[in-house]
């Protein structure tokens, strides 16, 4: 399996209220990767596409919403590398935008309850467990393969920066970007921002991903989650239309959009240091905002 090659260049974001504060800050363009496999996705399915391929499996099982750009990038990684697909669909059987080009990409899509499907290894089990050809891609792209992907992006970084961004849902890229700068020793404080209520749980599922390693430099953020996953208000979908508007970077209400707003509110309440360098991880994933346009329009 070749890998894609990586387009990600890092852009210095041109705002008065960082000028003011004396800080830089820079956003890593993960979201030019590729149109659907884009950002944190395609790092997270790197090595489990490499490990289902070593291991000779045929077909890539995984879970999420309706709108998941998981399971888009997992239908059109499918197709691009060889893997049948099946995508396991929270809730009623619904039709929209998402899910028919996972459909257009070869993904098989089954809806289940919500009951069942909060347990997803005993739902692969139940459907896949006689299956030698079927692999299980937990939901997000969850697990220490996905965070071995989004390590690498510490790798890719010209500066030490003094602090590191990035949306959190899984907590796998917050992981990821841990233990990339403790493989380097880099005193970088990581920033975590809750994308959904009840985010207490993100640090605990980073550590879980590398139990040896000491996480005394990660900061979770769990105020900025705006409702709830895929919630928004007029607050937020403001500020994605002007943040857009003068830079040209496309950013969505699910992740990218609380993500840089955390960013911003921080700056004015004087979070930062003056002299201090940030990075924000665009983490991809831009046809979320689908199922969201009407509020922006």
């Amino acid at each position: 399996m070749r890998p894609f090659d990586i387009h990600s260049p890092i852009e210095t974001l041109d705002f008065t209220l960082f000028d003011e504060k004396s800080i830089t800050v820079d956003i890593k363009r993960d979201d030019k990767i590729h149109p659907f496999i884009s950002g944190n996705k395609w790092r997270k399915l790197k090595y489990v596409l490499q490990s289902a391929s070593h291991a000779g499996k045929t077909r890539l099982v995984t879970f999420g919403g309706a709108w998941s750009n998981h399971l888009l990038a997992t239908a059109c990684a499918g197709a691009t590398f060889g893997f049948k697909t099946t995508g396991f669909v929270r809730g009623e059987a619904v039709s929209n935008p998402n899910l028919s080009l996972c459909k257009v990409y070869g993904m098989e899509l089954r809806f289940v309850d919500r009951t069942a499907y909060r347990n997803k290894p005993l739902l692969y089990a139940h459907h896949f467990a006689n299956d030698t050809e079927a692999y299980f891609v937990d939901e997000g792209g969850y697990g220490v393969e996905g965070a071995r992907g989004c390590a690498e992006i510490i790798d890719e970084l010209p500066y030490t920066y003094d602090h590191i961004f990035c949306a959190c849902g899984t907590a796998t890229t917050l992981a990821g970007l841990h233990h990339g700068c403790a493989s380097k020793a880099l005193e970088t404080r990581l920033h975590g921002v809750a994308v959904l209520a009840g985010g207490d749980f993100i640090t605990d599922a980073a550590r879980a991903l590398y139990p040896g390693e000491r996480f005394d430099r990660l900061v979770g953020h769990m105020d900025y989650h705006f409702g709830g996953y895929a919630k928004t208000s007029p607050v937020l979908n403001g500020f994605i239309r002007q943040f857009t508007a003068q830079t040209g970077i496309l950013i969505e209400p699910v992740y990218t959009g609380k993500l840089l707003y955390a960013v911003f509110d921080l700056a004015k309440r004087n979070y930062f240091n003056a002299g201090e360098r940030l990075l924000v991880i665009h983490t991809g994933g831009l046809t979320g905002i689908l199922g969201l346009h009407e509020q922006l329009a």
